[in-house]
């Protein structure tokens, strides 16, 4: 009995697997189909999207190897396809967890993907017309009459994406928030009487994404995620509430069951 309830167990989490497997597949496939996409207007995003913050700022792009300019265009594609991507891969990976939700909850994974591309565009385009602007102006106010200050593309391109999708993770703070103080791990308390220490952390994380130095591009990273950890708070507030309210509604319906039977 007990090598037949094992063989059930073992069968369901192969099959658990090969459903991540699939859905692992569809992410792929949709990255793929994106960059490929991207690929059509590579030029376009290579020279207009790219390089433009650092063309805007009088810095001049070099290519340091023979492969140099293809790696850029396919590292475009990639970044412009990973962008572009982000809401077919946020969807598969909420069908994986489904199984796990309650029904009415299954009903709101649209809204949920939407909220969240939401927050990680939001976060990109902060990253992309803010952050990496910023401190590619203060690095070009370093050049000197003997010193050219061009800029590799690869060392670039790890500045880019370091700025951008750390910005866009930043800012899925608020989905965070929401989905650990609907299991009950974080309160509105909890958050408030941390808050200090929060803000120490959030100026070492701010610290550690953005690649450049500068204490201004830091304190701009660190700004909006200050704000966004208040908003947290109201959003832990928010959800805390309704779920012990729904918890006062079960035990109340319990009591008319019991005083019924």
């Amino acid at each position: 009995m007990g090598a037949v309830k094992n063989a059930q167990l073992e069968m369901s989490f192969l099959e658990h697997l090969e459903e991540l497997r699939w859905h692992i597949m569809k992410i792929v496939l949709g990255l793929i189909l994106a960059a490929a996409a991207c690929g059509i207007f590579a030029k376009v995003i290579v020279e207009g999207i790219l390089l433009a913050p650092l063309l805007k700022v009088g810095l001049k792009p070099q290519v340091l190897a023979p492969y140099g300019i293809v790696l850029l265009y396919m590292q475009a594609m990639l970044i412009g396809g990973l962008i572009l991507s982000m809401p077919n891969t946020l969807y598969w990976l909420w069908k994986f967890v489904a199984p796990g939700l309650l029904p009415k909850e299954r009903r709101y994974i649209s809204a949920i993907v939407a909220f969240t591309s939401l927050c990680f565009f939001s976060g990109v385009a902060f990253g992309y017309f803010i952050l990496v602007p910023t401190a590619l102006d203060f690095f070009a106010g370093f050049g000197t009459d003997s010193i050219d200050l061009n800029v590799s593309t690869d060392r670039y391109v790890s500045f880019f994406l370091a700025l951008i999708f750390g910005s866009g993770l930043v800012f899925e703070l608020p989905m965070v928030t929401y989905f650990l103080s609907k299991m009950g791990i974080l309160t509105p308390a909890f958050m408030r009487h941390y808050r200090r220490h929060s803000y120490v952390g959030i100026l070492i994380i701010s610290a550690v994404i953005t690649p450049s130095p500068d204490a201004l591009t830091q304190l701009l990273l660190a700004g909006p995620m200050v704000l966004l950890y208040e908003v947290s708070i109201f959003i832990s507030k928010f959800v805390n509430k309704r779920r012990e309210r729904a918890a006062a509604n079960d035990e109340n319906t319990g009591h008319d069951k019991d005083d019924r039977s």
